[in-house]
Order: structure tokens, then sequence, then C-alpha cells
């Protein structure tokens, strides 16, 4: 199912003006404050009336200024998890959750580890707990879509790392378009399958997000110390005496610390483009563990000192920030076959998710 929008709506001084087509599975909105986000959510869930444009989800209309279709909110099936979980304090976990309907209960239950949550009240949770109830609650109303406006934004880190695998799992077993309004580029690498990017109301960039977290031109939109590529690789192995996890992907493989799955599961990695270092010839005696060759695809020069580099390395891509003083002492060019060199510490646990 394909949820499609184009909207238009102002809003004093600013516009929102957007058109982009969200699959099922995640479609991470990001952008900086103001950008738009929270209106271009609450007009799909029918909180705000575009001016303009059309929401569709499948076949159903959702609004539609030229047909005058703009179906209330309780007739919208959309599910919706806000940034607070706002469960009823006087309710149990399993009031909370029949409040939003009973639509396969025991799978959701089971989906998001609530069954010994029962019995308690929103008192006695955590916050990630909480966030589950709520995310949950709107699944038991059996949505059409799943809105999510920063659902972790409130929660601290081992709060965050607690929810997000129920996140991916829910992303990999609900088959309905899921909206995740975000500004936390590690979240939107972890969780996104498609990625929106939105600067001052407009749709600056979108698709899937390994290519639109990759692309040198997104350098200026992410912010040059949240810029990274994203891509997906298999447990190929373990170092067992160091510490190690060794990770396959199309372009070759590499070292990470820690215990990061079982052989052969899937793993999601981040790889931010400052810690890429750019070498022309293969490097010998480095302490770091991975060298990937690659080929340049892009160079994107920024405002200030840096250079984006677009990398091949093999069917997926690589980017990386190097200064243009480096850039042009290498004399780097499109086309180029260089090496990126990759610590294996450079990849953070927050970056590397299913």
């Amino acid at each position: 199912m394909m949820l499609n929008v184009n909207v238009h709506k102002r809003l004093g001084d600013f516009a929102l003006d957007a058109r982009f087509d969200a699959p099922a599975g995640v479609t991470a909105v990001f952008g900086r404050s103001g950008s738009g986000k929270t209106t271009l959510i609450n007009a799909v869930a029918g909180l705000v009336r575009p001016e303009r444009g059309q929401i569709a989800v499948g076949d159903a209309i959702l609004f539609d200024d030229q047909k005058r279709i703009n179906l209330p909110v309780a007739r919208r099936r959309a599910g919706y998890v806000f940034q607070d979980a706002r469960l009823f304090p006087h309710m149990t976990v399993a009031r909370n959750l029949s409040y939003g309907g009973d639509h396969d209960a025991a799978r959701v239950i089971e989906m998001l580890g609530l069954g010994d949550l029962l019995e308690r009240k929103p008192a006695g949770l955590s916050g990630g707990e909480r966030q589950r109830v709520a995310l949950g609650r709107a699944l038991m109303c059996d949505p059409q879509i799943l809105l999510m406006d920063e659902p972790l934004a409130a929660l601290d880190a081992p709060r965050k790392a607690e929810i997000l695998p129920y996140i991916v799992r829910l992303r990999d077993e609900v088959q309905v378009p899921i909206l995740y309004v975000s500004h936390d580029v590690s979240e939107v690498a972890r969780l996104a399958t498609t990625v929106v990017i939105l600067e001052q109301g407009r749709v600056v960039a979108t698709g899937p997000v390994g290519e639109v977290l990759s692309s040198p031109a997104a350098v200026p939109l992410l912010g040059v110390r949240d810029a990274g590529a994203v891509i997906v690789t298999k447990v190929a192995g373990r170092l067992l005496d160091d510490g190690l996890t060794e990770l396959a992907f199309s372009g070759g493989r590499i070292v990470l610390p820690g215990n990061l799955g079982r052989l052969g599961q899937q793993v999601r990695l981040r790889i931010p483009a400052q810690d890429v270092i750019l070498s022309r010839e293969k490097p010998i005696g480095i302490s770091a563990l991975n060298v990937l060759p690659v080929q340049i695809t892009a160079i994107e020069a920024g405002r200030g000192p840096g250079v984006a580099v677009g990398l091949q390395a093999g069917r997926d891509q690589l980017l990386a920030r190097v200064t243009r003083r480096s850039a042009k002492l290498m004399a780097l060019e499109v086309g180029q076959q260089v090496y990126a060199i990759i610590k294996a510490t450079a990849v953070g646990p927050e970056d590397v998710g299913g």
C-alpha cells in the first residue's frame, strides 16, 4: 500500500508545499526545527487542513480540495504516536490498549513485548515502556497508516536502545506506510526504508534511505557532522580473541567491535562521512582495520572548507568528507579509483541496527 501526499498549507509567513510517495515500511520525514515536519504529519492525520492538494492511501482518498473531500480524523484510520505517550494514568496498560480498539490484540501484545505489563499503570512504567504501549494502542485501531512524531525525542539513550528493536520489527512486519518524523540522523539511518528531507516547507530530497543519505548533495541538508552513508551488511564471522565482528557487504568486509549478531544476521550500518579517510594508494602499516577499494562517483564542494565525495563500493554507496586542500593535493576526480579507510571504532553503537 502506498501513501501519496501532495499538500499546500500556509501558516503566517510559513508555507508547506510538499509532494512525495511513502510505500509500506518507514518513511522518515527529516529536517531542521521549523522545516514543517509536524505540520505535514498533522495534515495527513487530519488535524491540519491543507488549502489545496491531495492525500491518499491506496485507493482511499483522505483529502482532495478539487473533489471537496476532507475525511474527519476518526475516519482516516490513522494511528498516531506522539512525543509523549499520552496514556490514561488511571487505566491499566490493558485498558489503555483496548481504548484504541481490539484489532489483532494478541499479535500486537506479543510483537511489542507487552504481556508482562498489562496489569500495570503508566506511573509504574519506564519511558520506553510507555511509548511501546502508545504504539500498541495506535496499532489496535487497525490503522491503514501509522504516524509517529518524534516518538523517541523525550527518551534517554538507554530507553531509546530499548524501544528501537520493536520499531524495527514493526517496520518489517506491519505492511502499512509509517511516517516517522525525526531530527536524529542515527534514528533515520537505523529505521527508515525511505527518507523525505524537508527544508523551509519544501521537499528537497526523497528516495531510498541508502541513496539519499549517501548522496554528497545531502551533506548541507543533514549537516556536516550528521552526514554519512547507510549500508546493509551480514554477520560473516567473529574474531573472538579481539572481540570484533566481521560484516560482509557488496563492497567487501568491515570489522567492528562487539558482538553484533548471529552468523548471517542482517546488520544496518551508518558510516559517518567525517570518519572516512581517502588514499590514492593502498595503505600499509596503519592501525585502521578497514580498507576498501572504491570509485569516486561525485564531488560536491561545500560552503566552507569541506568537500563531500561520493564513493561506489560494490553495489553500495559510501560518503567521505575531506578538506578542499586535501581534495586538491590528491587531485580527486570523478571516476578515480581510491581506497576508503574506516577505523573500527568510527561506527558507534547508535549507528548499528537491524
